[in-house]
């Protein structure tokens, strides 16, 4: 293993090593998003278009608000409007103002989106395992423990559903 100061060329040791794992992590999810996305653009969406799509699969057949879809995402969007529009575009997603409040609108997957979904689903859930596939289970556990506990205090809190 190379370690993160000969991957990026740096000579200088860390200014601590809270800096060093925290760069160490995000050279990870950059490395693990970068894959998880070349995966998702072979279908045309992005890997956060597919998110989405995902949280509306499960909320199928009601559908979300906006809010609701930005508080399950995994990724922070601050343009979820935009984003929901492109996949609208795409005649993946349904939108429909409600009938007691005109200012929300609920979102659904469509019939499209579903049938995408379906299509990639053998593909993206090999997919943690062949990323992830080189650590053994009880280094899964800790791994998702760490990570649990670092973000714990940094959480925003999630929008009332």
């Amino acid at each position: 293993m190379a370690g993160l100061k000969l991957e990026i060329v740096q000579e200088r040791p860390f200014a601590s090593q809270e800096e060093e794992a925290l760069l160490n992590l995000l050279r990870t999810s950059d490395c693990l998003n970068r894959a998880f996305h070349l995966k998702t653009r072979d279908w045309g969406v992005t890997s956060t278009q597919y998110n989405v799509l995902r949280i509306l699969r499960g909320a199928h057949p009601k559908g979300l608000t906006c809010a609701a879809i930005r508080s399950r995402m995994i990724t922070a969007e601050p343009d979820i409007t935009r984003l929901l529009a492109r996949l609208k575009a795409l005649k993946l997603i349904r939108q429909r103002r409600d009938a007691q409040d005109r200012r929300s609108v609920w979102t659904e997957i469509s019939g499209a989106g579903l049938a995408l979904l379906k299509e990639m689903d053998p593909v993206i859930l090999r997919l943690p395992g062949e990323l992830l596939g080189g650590l053994n289970q009880a280094e899964l556990a800790e791994l998702i423990r760490l990570l649990e506990l670092a973000r714990e205090r940094y959480e925003e809190p999630r929008a009332k559903l």
